[in-house]
């Protein structure tokens, strides 16, 4: 199981499906093909998810503008161990994901409305040349203001009819709903998770056009307050009030809850009913507008929407240390996986608005430097977040650098083991290609020390994000820093640039990561991981986060692997990286009468190297044993030592520990040495590859291992 291609799993030229559909299935070697799949008695079939849950394009999309709302749903999951603080860090999460809603809209309100309808509309200047925009030139502001604000509108539609794509029916995954395990993997694929989704949905949609009302009643409200504007107001206000306290109510999770299920339905209704009533409001108000700086009352939300998300930030990480995880794996992300993965969510999207904001003020201007061209800024607070996300970043690439030089000599002595071990006769013209073998091992060591400095990132780039509140301050960047710290407005300004650009190129990589990752399988092996690992957990903080494909994939290989085995075959279970993950949720739901007939095989696996570091709730020690308790350890993973991303599922055995204490643990991880050799075989002039994250099935041991497994099952 994979999410490679089915011709290059089952490493057969000629496949055809035999369950599922286009978007994931079965797949076979076509009968009467020579090198078939049932030599031996031994039929092969192949598990291809890749197309779960979208596709291509999807996908690209995705990776660039639903990347906040991805991170902030995996924020949900990367809770500690402990029951007793899901309900407070569920809640948590859940507002927080609701502000990274608002984040969106003002990002929209900002483009739309700030930059183009109020400051660019003013401008003669800017409207110079531009016969798209000029017929707006000198209308009312409120005409203005209505027209633009359908801009935020279809954006919000855009989000609404993304999230509310069909997904497979949750009857045909009944099998998997008696409860077999207690562990709380079993809830990937098992329940009905639409109901919820649903409930999400209609209160972030709500929750969005509220946020788009009081954009343009704040700025309504600078002609003078009127009984109508304090009124839709008020309303809106209670309406973003009522969607907080929906997402911190237990039921919110029920199976079926018809009440709720109309409420948050009526919700969503009232909340496009008050948008209708505040755009008629603004496009016929009749008063002169005090058309100066920027829009009325958009500064002050943006930083009210941060001081908001401070304060839910610092609560959540009160209640993570409250509450860390204080197992050996937990250590290396402190317990705060939750907390990183939300400051990460909601500093990526800032950048990303501010970004957005800044640039298309740059084109307006038609080039010329924001300082001579203040008409047509942006608003202050995206310049100071683009300045706080630059230094972010830089901090952590420079402690990321001296971290790699001071782990290296540790991590080259490691390797420089290893390969003598492995090659101890390797002949005196080899030394190139050991040398190569060390880097690669040393390069896959490093993987441990990512997780510490993504936490580092969370928190400079939570600090970075405390600049946007000087987007109050009426003195530019520049200025203010010459003025405090003393370095030239000059430089400070050079910098604001150079960031911009460099979140530009983050944004182009993220695009040509989601077009290729699923094209070119040496990049997927890298990039795709991070997208597989973002996907594999259901929606349960963000209704806009892309949907989750172990909800169909885990029902499905249920559903085929009971088939099987009640069709009299005994089945050997392949998993190569994520796919290792979906194999060990699916075994915690199989009955024993299934379970007594297969096997596991899994390869390139990030269940312990991984899962069991993010998300310490759900993969653990103990979810690991029940696993291999289950198929009665008729389990053996591979690994290697130049995999950076698989690696054992089980915790090498002590130096002080006598030997064979390790028991049954010992028996399941089985190391392969990478490369094969470092000379060239008789009749190449090459030596044999690195291999690293690649499959394993081309190796000889595992088809060694594939027939070890099926003989212990018979």
């Amino acid at each position: 199981m994979s999410a490679i291609g089915p011709d290059d799993l089952l490493d057969r030229p000629h496949v055809q499906q035999v369950a599922g559909d286009h978007r994931g299935g079965f797949y076979r070697p076509r009968p009467g093909n020579h090198e078939g799949g049932d030599a031996d008695g031994v039929t092969l079939e192949a598990y291809r998810w890749n197309n779960l849950p979208a596709g291509t394009a999807a996908r690209t999309l995705s990776m660039v503008i639903l990347l906040p709302f991805m991170l902030i749903n995996l924020a949900i999951w990367m809770r500690p161990a402990g029951a007793r603080s899901d309900p407070v860090i569920k809640a948590l999460c859940r507002l927080l994901a609701l502000t990274l809603t608002g984040m969106y809209v003002l990002s929209i309100v900002g483009i739309a409305l700030d930059v183009i309808a109020w400051k660019c509309m003013s401008s003669p200047e800017c409207l110079a040349g531009r016969s798209w925009l000029s017929w707006l030139g000198g209308r009312p502001a409120g005409l203005r203001l209505a027209v633009l604000a359908l801009a935020p509108a279809a954006a919000i539609g855009l989000l609404w009819g993304l999230s509310a794509r069909p997904t497979l029916p949750f009857s045909v995954s009944g099998a998997a709903n008696q409860t077999l395990s207690a562990h709380r993997l079993t809830a990937v694929g098992r329940w009905d998770n639409e109901p919820l989704v649903g409930r999400l949905r209609s209160i972030h949609v709500a929750a969005a056009f509220a946020t788009l009302d009081l954009s343009l009643l704040g700025a309504r409200a600078a002609q003078g307050l009127s009984i109508g504007t304090v009124a839709l107001t008020a309303g809106a206000g209670l309406l973003l009030i009522t969607c907080a306290i929906l997402l911190c109510t237990p039921p919110l999770t029920a199976p079926a809850d018809r009440r709720l299920d109309r409420l948050v339905s009526v919700l969503r209704t009232i909340a496009l009913g008050l948008t209708v009533l505040v755009w008629i409001h603004v496009l016929f108000s009749s008063a002169s507008w005090p058309e100066r700086n920027g829009l009325p009352g958009y500064n002050l939300t943006v930083v009210g929407l941060f001081i908001g998300q401070a304060v839910l930030l610092a609560a959540l990480g009160a209640v993570l240390f409250w509450h860390r995880d204080r197992q050996p794996d937990g250590a290396l992300s402190l317990g705060f996986g939750a907390l990183a993965a939300s400051v990460a969510a909601i500093s990526l999207a800032l950048t990303f608005s501010a970004e957005l904001a800044y640039r298309v003020s740059d084109v307006l201007n038609r080039g010329a430097p924001t300082a001579e061209a203040l008409v047509t800024s942006p608003p202050r607070a995206c310049i100071w977040a683009i300045l706080g996300f630059t230094l972010a970043v830089l901090a952590t690439l420079v402690v990321a650098g001296v971290a790699s030089l001071v782990s290296r000599p540790g991590r080259k002595r490691a390797a420089a083991s290893i390969v003598a071990r492995d090659f101890p006769d390797a002949p005196n013209d080899a030394g190139p290609r050991l040398r190569q073998v060390r880097k690669a091992i040393a390069h896959a060591r490093f993987t441990e020390r990512l997780v510490p400095l993504a936490v580092l990132y969370a928190c400079l780039a939570g600090i970075g994000m405390t600049m946007v509140a000087l987007g109050l301050l009426p003195t530019p960047p520049g200025d203010l820093i010459q003025r405090y710290v003393g370095l030239p407005a000059s430089f400070v300004d050079f910098g604001i640039g150079v960031g911009s650009y460099l979140i530009a190129a983050i944004i182009v990589g993220l695009v040509i990561g989601g077009i290729f990752a699923h094209r070119t399988p040496g990049f997927r092996r890298y990039v795709g991981v991070l997208w597989d690992l973002g996907t594999f957990w259901p929606r349960a903080a963000h209704p806009f986060a892309p949907p989750c494909y172990a909800e169909r994939a885990v029902p499905e290989l249920t559903c085929r692997i009971t088939h099987l085995v009640d069709s009299g075959n005994t089945v050997v279970l392949s998993g190569h990286s994520h796919g290792s993950v979906l194999l060990a949720a699916t075994v915690l739901q199989l009955p024993p009468r299934v379970t007594e007939r297969i096997a596991l095989l899994t390869h390139g696996s990030p269940l312990r190297r991984l899962y069991a570091r993010l998300f310490p709730a759900y993969v653990n020690d103990e979810v690991i044993h029940e696993v291999a308790d289950r198929v009665d350890w008729r389990w053996v993973n591979l690994w290697r030592d130049t995999d950076p991303i698989g690696g054992r599922v089980f915790p090498p055995p002590r130096t002080d520990e006598a030997p064979g204490a390790a028991g049954r643990e010992a028996t399941v991880d089985r190391r392969l040495r990478d490369p094969h050799d470092v000379i060239a075989p008789a009749g190449d002039l090459f030596p044999p590859a690195v291999k690293g994250h690649s499959p394993c099935e081309s190796d000889e041991a595992f088809d060694e291992w594939a027939r070890n497994l099926a003989d212990r099952i018979r």
